[in-house]
């Protein structure tokens, strides 16, 4: 991925914002496809009552298995597989303008720093649009069994999940968790597109004696998509336990009485609420930011950019 130069001619920035923008939408759809399964069931260990309904992830995947078949680890897929194939197009893109913003006020190569910083402010930028597609994919998630809500009505699926949330609880329901959403997402992807880029330029050195990135070949993107995949997901993962807890349940009326409430169930020695559904997320985020970073340099390569 050709990401530190910008090219002199201006007027091809505007195909090069748009390659971004379809190339991201790629890789959006490859990392729902292959890791939607283990999303359902990392949301489904954070939302559990206490006491819990699943002793571990395997509990869960095997009674999930069980009550509602394969196609209860897609439940709710049909939000991400739009959002996020539109999400990740945006963040992609995002990144593309800051690198290349970055890029105009210098000559010289950017720094890994710069890459990454540029990450993380596309990641603020994708925070406004990740957060109604996950509160709807939560919702739709954990609408299920001994967790579903007594007298509620279950939704038939994302637009009448949307269509409701909207007419109950206004424009702002559609964005509760926004706060929390964006401190989880600029780290997050401060560290994924840093290690992504970093990983490359570093298997690139070893290969080929120079750290240059752009002449990564596909297992070496596979590689680097993969561990920078988990690497967003180490420093995020209490941020991403209270938005899922908000956005499930509305006791809470703000992200600080979630975040309180959380506190409250470690001091009283149940630290391990911290790591629900924590497995399944790193089983998760190695194949689905492979597969993320596959599709999308191999669409900016079939697009000649």
């Amino acid at each position: 991925m050709e990401t530190v130069g910008v090219t002199e001619d201006r007027q091809e920035l505007v195909p090069r914002a748009i390659g971004d923008f379809i190339a991201g939408t790629m890789g959006g759809w490859a990392q729902v496809v292959v890791g939607h399964p283990f999303d359902t069931i990392k949301v489904r260990m954070q939302t559990q009552p206490s006491p819990p309904i699943y002793s571990s992830s395997m509990d869960c995947l095997r009674a999930t298995l069980k009550g509602e078949g394969a196609a209860g680890l897609y439940k709710g897929v049909t939000s991400p597989l739009a959002g996020i194939g539109f999400c990740n197009a945006v963040v992609f893109a995002a990144n593309g303008f800051f690198l290349r913003l970055f890029q105009s006020n210098s000559s010289e190569p950017l720094t890994l720093g710069q890459k990454a910083m540029a990450g993380g402010l596309a990641g603020g930028v994708m925070s406004f649009l990740n957060c109604p597609v996950e509160l709807l994919k939560v919702k739709l998630q954990t609408q299920f069994g001994a967790a579903a809500v007594p007298g509620h009505k279950p939704y038939t699926g994302v637009l009448n999940c949307g269509v409701r949330t909207f007419q109950e609880r206004g424009f702002a329901g559609l964005y509760r968790g926004l706060g929390i959403t964006i401190l989880r997402d600029i780290p997050s992807f401060w560290a994924y597109f840093g290690l992504y880029e970093g990983l490359k330029m570093a298997f690139v050195y070893r290969r080929l004696g120079e750290a240059d990135g752009s002449k990564s070949n596909g297992i070496e993107q596979f590689l680097a998509g993969g561990f920078a995949g988990i690497s967003a997901w180490l420093g995020a993962y209490p941020q991403d336990v209270i938005k899922s807890r908000m956005q499930m349940n509305y006791k809470y009326k703000s992200t600080r009485e979630a975040a309180q409430a959380l506190s409250q169930e470690i001091k009283g020695g149940n630290w391990r609420v911290l790591f629900r559904g924590f497995g399944p997320t790193i089983l998760r985020a190695f194949p689905a930011n492979a597969a993320t970073f596959v599709a999308y340099e191999w669409t900016v390569k079939t697009l000649g950019l």
